[in-house]
């Protein structure tokens, strides 16, 4: 069997100057929320392929990829310029370990996402189980400028939909913003602004997933360690799960 199917552009979202969505339709095996599959272009001559992780949910179509395009990149610049009816390849299988059936049991969920590191996210609150592993769900997007907070509706619509569960934090660390808190994602944790506005504080009845920038997903995780928590793996189960997004 080919590891690889053809799909077909229906969307390509331009959100800023760099960030775009691609939605595609192609069929998929079934995967979970918060898993990635790779998508790949012919480029002069040769197959180039990258990881994506999968925004909508399981069982959504278009598929859906949340990328940022690179200057320069080989990858992400072909990518951006793609138009509805383009063929693009996208692998038969998703993979991954940044999904619920990985995680310990808790009580709370922190998700902290940095810049395109909220899709795997958005598809893991997207789902009906999430919301019955956990009694309270924090999602952190941090981004440099507000115009980056991207996919606004669909956050709002789970906001409606599960008002007393869930909390919405935006972060933004280049420019004055009057609803996000300023700075970076540990700086936030450590001086408590984060877990006020969440209403609840990161402790061991709780489970955090980190996904985005390698300096965040580390100094975050350097902090969470400093209170006693732990790393998470299948054979030591902890409260901090990890994706690194380069």
């Amino acid at each position: 069997m080919s590891k690889w199917q053809e799909g077909r552009v229906v969307e390509n979202k331009q959100w800023t100057s760099t960030l775009h969505s691609l939605r595609v339709e192609a069929p998929l095996a079934s995967f979970e929320a918060g898993q990635f599959t790779r998508l790949a272009l012919d480029i002069d001559g040769e197959e180039v392929s990258r990881p994506f992780s999968l925004v909508n949910a399981p069982g959504e179509q278009p598929l859906d990829f949340y990328f940022i395009e690179v200057p320069g990149g080989i990858f992400s610049t072909k990518l951006a310029k793609l138009n509805p009816g383009d063929s693009i390849k996208v692998a038969t299988k998703a993979t991954g370990l940044l999904t619920l059936k990985q995680l310990p049991p808790a009580k709370k969920l922190f998700l902290l996402a940095t810049g395109t590191g909220i899709g795997p996210f958005l598809s893991i609150i997207k789902t009906p189980e999430v919301w019955q592993q956990f009694e309270r769900i924090t999602l952190v997007h941090a981004v440099r400028y507000m115009e980056e907070l991207t996919y606004q509706q669909l956050i709002r619509n789970i906001a409606e939909k599960h008002t007393h569960q869930f909390s919405y934090i935006p972060m933004v660390s280049r420019e004055a913003c009057d609803y996000a808190i300023p700075g970076r994602i540990p700086a936030a944790i450590m001086d408590s602004k984060l877990e006020l506005r969440a209403g609840g504080r990161i402790d061991n009845e709780s489970h955090v997933m980190l996904c985005g920038n390698p300096d965040m997903v580390q100094d975050t995780m350097n902090v969470l360690l400093k209170r006693g928590l732990t790393k998470h793996s299948r054979r030591e189960p902890g409260h901090i799960s990890i994706e690194k997004y380069w």
